[in-house]
């Protein structure tokens, strides 16, 4: 008989290891409480712990997304003014008779 392999969303294994680190329930108690085998939930404490870091990224700087959107906004403003010079040198062109 094959193996029954289940599936658990990262809320849910956030939620046991938290219940781990915080002191709530060892290892063994969460296993038991969850239905989850220990060495299952010991790996998702190490990779937990390993990954801990990437909550705190961006330095510190503030919202990434806002400055790459400024960045963009600024970029438009810079094509548009050079599409309203082109359309200008355009008419002039076009008035002084050199239609192509």
């Amino acid at each position: 008989m094959a193996s029954k392999h289940r599936n658990y969303s990262s809320e849910f294994k956030a939620k046991v290891v938290l219940e781990i680190i915080r002191g709530e329930r060892s290892v063994s108690e969460a296993s038991r409480a969850h239905k989850v085998h220990t060495s299952v939930i010991n790996r998702w404490r190490n990779e937990f712990l390993k990954q801990a870091h990437l909550a705190f990224r961006g330095n510190g700087s503030g919202n990434e997304s806002a400055e790459r959107i400024a960045e963009l906004e600024r970029m438009v403003g810079r094509l548009t003014m050079e599409l309203a010079v082109a359309k200008k040198a355009s008419d002039l062109w076009n008035l002084s008779g050199n239609e192509p």
